[in-house]
């Protein structure tokens, strides 16, 4: 199998791991009456079964995203090419002329 497949499949799993883990701590907890719902309502298991399966899908992808991102390279250290160019800063001189200047100018 590929690797990157070994490390989707992987981190997915952990991810739908993590998902029954945390469904059961709402139903534990009883965060907005899911308790009642999945254990006492006759079709509670397909709440929790949906329950599992959405936030499977988001820690799944979240999980995979995270080791994904954890592959980069490091940054640190010179990396070749040209330094920029070194800008001189230098006074140039720019007539000014005041509002009256240009009235009278205009007119003539």
């Amino acid at each position: 199998m590929p690797k990157l497949v070994r490390l989707y499949i992987t981190h997915v799993a952990i991810g739908f791991a993590l998902a029954v883990a945390f469904v059961a701590m709402l139903v534990w907890a009883d965060i907005a009456g899911l308790r009642h719902l999945v254990l006492d309502t006759e079709m509670g298991w397909l709440a929790a079964i949906m329950m599992v399966m959405f936030h499977g899908v988001v820690f799944g992808a979240v999980q995979f995203a995270i080791a994904v991102m954890r592959m980069a390279e490091d940054d640190s250290g010179p990396k070749g090419g040209r330094r920029a160019p070194q800008m001189r800063m230098e006074p140039v001189r720019v007539a000014a002329e005041s509002p009256a200047q240009r009235i009278v100018t205009r007119r003539r």
